[in-house]
């Protein structure tokens, strides 16, 4: 590569750093695109913190002109910028922050997302914030109603505005199972053969890994979830219990474990699981944590496979890794 650039980015504007400590700033607009662009050949590298929806616009713009992007975790950039012992913080010292990680670590490249896939995590983060509008008017509701003399018209209010809300999520819910249908009906069938996956997981599943695209292994799903084991030990004093990450993908990790109360029934592979851990003592939570990752293994082979779920040959539901592109 002839010249690696850290880019920090913001709403209005981005600030961009080479390896030379050259500094340039722009609009972060089709036009600032354009402009930046100037700057860079096919041998450069881009690298960028992912930070919610900012980056994606430049990121998707490089990549349709064939520049090799990164986008960092900003966590992984905070930590190494405090080991530096770096006492100024600016635009322009963290653009150069990033493209210091950036010289120093290897970083994943990032690939432009497909229509349906951007799509589909807009439906999906509409969703989100719907769901969290709901459960704040029904907390309202219930406090107006522990008053004792709650106002006719507010609770009228409140539930015309439930009313709209559970009719824009089920408009939302058809139109994303009708968009995974169109684009992924084959890994939907795959996984909702799966004993204990439902409808609902199936397609968050598809919509968080980009059709399976986005991981390697169950084990790199697992930890985007936040379902992996975080084992807290040092010298002989500090023997801390044991716990999962919980650093992830929260919905999907609360589906997941919903899903696995019935796997833990049905699914014989997933019951037997559980059954054994139960009888060496454990606690029936962990043992759900368990069928958790239990389920993440058997959609990633059933999607490797090709074929549905057999639970008569389980042997082939061990290796859990999908041989496809990391984006």
């Amino acid at each position: 590569m002839k010249r690696v650039f850290g880019v920090d980015i913001s709403k209005s504007y981005f600030d961009v750093v080479d390896e030379e400590g050259s500094h340039w700033q722009f609009c972060n607009d089709a036009a600032g695109f354009e402009k930046f662009l100037k700057l860079l050949s096919s041998e450069s590298l881009v690298v960028m913190e992912a930070t919610g929806y900012y980056h994606h616009g430049l990121a998707q713009f490089l990549c349709r002109k064939h520049i090799r992007v990164a986008a960092v975790n900003p966590l992984s950039v905070k930590r190494f910028l405090q080991m530096k012992l770096s006492r100024i913080k600016t635009d322009k010292t963290d653009a150069q922050g990033i493209c210091e990680y950036a010289l120093r670590n290897e970083v994943r490249l990032y690939t432009a997302r497909e229509a349906w896939q951007v799509e589909s995590s807009q439906l999906l983060s509409l969703q989100e914030l719907w769901l969290k509008q709901r459960t704040a008017i029904r907390n309202r509701l219930h406090g107006e109603e522990v008053l004792g003399f709650p106002s006719e018209a507010v609770c009228n209010s409140l539930l015309k505005m439930l009313e709209s809300i559970d009719a824009e999520l089920k408009s939302l819910e058809e139109k994303l199972e009708s968009l995974i249908l169109d684009e992924r009906r084959e890994q939907l069938e795959l996984l909702t053969s799966i004993p204990g996956i439902g409808k609902k997981t199936a397609i968050l599943l598809i919509v968080m890994t980009r059709g399976f695209t986005s991981f390697q292994n169950s084990r790199q799903l697992s930890c985007y979830a936040g379902i992996t084991p975080v084992i807290r030990t040092s010298g002989s004093s500090i023997r801390g219990r044991s716990r999962i990450s919980k650093t992830g993908n929260g919905k999907l990790r609360n589906l997941l474990f919903l899903c696995s109360f019935s796997a833990s029934r049905l699914n014989k592979s997933c019951k037997e699981l559980y059954d054994r851990i139960v009888a060496r003592g454990k606690s029936k939570k962990l043992a759900l944590i368990a069928v958790s990752n239990k389920l993440l293994k058997q959609a990633f082979a059933v999607i490797n496979s090709g074929g549905a779920y057999d639970p008569e040959h389980r042997s082939k539901y061990c290796g859990a890794t999908c041989p496809v592109s990391v984006s």
